[in-house]
């Protein structure tokens, strides 16, 4: 309840409907605080789509070498904890309680928007674990994101960049190279690990854009790779060697593109990782709402003996990854779809081929998100959409024949309400 209460009182301060982009308020603060970020070591991910996913996987191997870490991800699914972890672990309620409350009082009643105190949190409780890796995921495009106020850094990891958030960006800026420019143009001089792209175009424009950064850079093809075989393992590869790996413990192609690019990053940082550590931290990797089956719980049950799968997929380069999974299965395959009111629908659905039926539905305790009939009218370009105002309804509408799955998909958001609602 505590919790719950300081929580309301950064909302109300500066709501998040509002975001405000600069860095100056959390600039501001951490001065405030000590400046603790220059007293950490982070690993930064930067980009559109799998920062996550990326940082999950180097988190599990990390913690199979006996590293102690510290994590800050968003947003969160279930709880805020998730999003402050320490040596390993969330912090409690009331940890996290005595910690924003010791923060919103050094702040002193000044403007600060609910991403930036948040970060202001995690970087003064993250100085107290001095010897610590931090793994922070950056916010909104990263240029004005107030996670890029460090001095310096073990390493820039950019994954996938893709359209999104483009109501931010000026009309005539809405396009890639903006996008790029905006996440990659102030990286700091460490180390630059970049992803596999959805384009040549893409990729070469974040080559363009960081060609005067001194860092050392590690390009996905150029200097790592990674190729699948029959027998249930994938072979990684870079300068240092191969390693022939099992498959994860998460689904999807583009998974795999993600732990390699985990698997890089920690190769090129030289910290005594073993290749026995990549192999069992790669099996171990929590990943929740990315491609999570739900294997029991209440809407596990509506389904019965079928597969039940939710994704937090909501831009134009997660739709391509989800599809392509989902086409890798020899099943029918019928959608639930919810999604905020800022995101790219069509586009988005666009991506989505062979799919047996499209269901929308409402995201409830969600301000921002659209309206399920609405995003149905946005879907009009696939035939029969269906609309249902809620998730249990959605999937009791289903006709489901033998070997079928749902993909619960559109929103982190709507995939909360699912976990809850399971």
């Amino acid at each position: 309840m505590k919790l719950q209460k300081i929580l309301n009182r950064f909302l109300e301060k500066h709501p998040k409907e509002k975001i405000s982009l600069g860095l100056g308020r959390i600039k501001d603060l951490c001065k405030k605080l000590g400046n603790p970020q220059d007293k950490i070591k982070v690993i930064s991910v930067i980009g559109t789509n799998g920062k996550f996913s990326t940082i999950s996987g180097i988190f599990s191997i990390l913690k199979e070498a006996n590293f102690k870490c510290n994590v800050y991800t968003s947003p969160h699914i279930l709880k805020i904890n998730e999003r402050f972890i320490f040596n390993n672990e969330e912090l409690s309620d009331d940890e996290l309680a005595d910690l924003f409350e010791e923060v919103e009082k050094i702040n002193q009643n000044n403007p600060i928007t609910f991403f930036e105190i948040l970060t202001a949190c995690y970087f003064y409780k993250a100085a107290q674990y001095p010897d610590n890796i931090n793994l922070v995921e950056a916010g909104l495009f990263f240029k004005l994101d107030s996670t890029n106020i460090l001095k310096k850094n073990l390493a820039s990891v950019v994954t996938h960049i893709s359209k999104d958030h483009l109501d931010w960006l000026k009309k005539d800026e809405q396009t890639i190279e903006k996008i790029i420019f905006e996440k990659t143009s102030t990286l700091l001089n460490s180390n630059i690990i970049v992803a596999k792209q959805s384009t040549k175009n893409t990729m070469d424009c974040i080559k363009k854009t960081i060609s005067q950064n001194s860092s050392n850079k590690v390009f996905f093809n150029d200097d790592f790779n990674y190729s699948v075989n029959e027998n249930n393992f994938f072979y990684y590869e870079d300068k240092l060697g191969g390693i022939k790996l099992p498959m994860p413990n998460i689904l999807g192609q583009f998974q795999l593109e993600n732990i390699s690019t985990g698997i890089a990053t920690l190769r090129i940082l030289d910290l005594g990782i073993k290749d026995q550590h990549i192999q069992k931290g790669i099996t171990k990797i929590s990943s929740m709402a990315r491609l999570q089956e739900l294997k029991s719980g209440k809407l596990k049950k509506l389904v019965k003996n079928n597969r039940l799968i939710i994704d937090g997929s909501h831009n134009e380069g997660g739709a391509k990854a989800l599809n392509e999974y989902l086409q890798s299965l020899d099943c029918n395959k019928h959608i639930i779809v919810g999604m905020m009111a800022n995101k790219l629908h069509e586009e988005y659905i666009s991506y989505f081929k062979n799919i047996s039926s499209i269901t929308t539905t409402d995201i409830p305790n969600q301000i921002n998100a659209i309206n399920g009939l609405k995003l149905k009218e946005k879907f009009k370009s696939h035939p029969d959409v269906k609309y249902q105002p809620n998730i249990e309804k959605a999937i009791k509408s289903i006709p489901l024949k033998v070997n079928d799955i749902i993909c619960i998909t559109g929103s982190l958001y709507l995939c909360g309400e699912v976990l809850n609602s399971n």
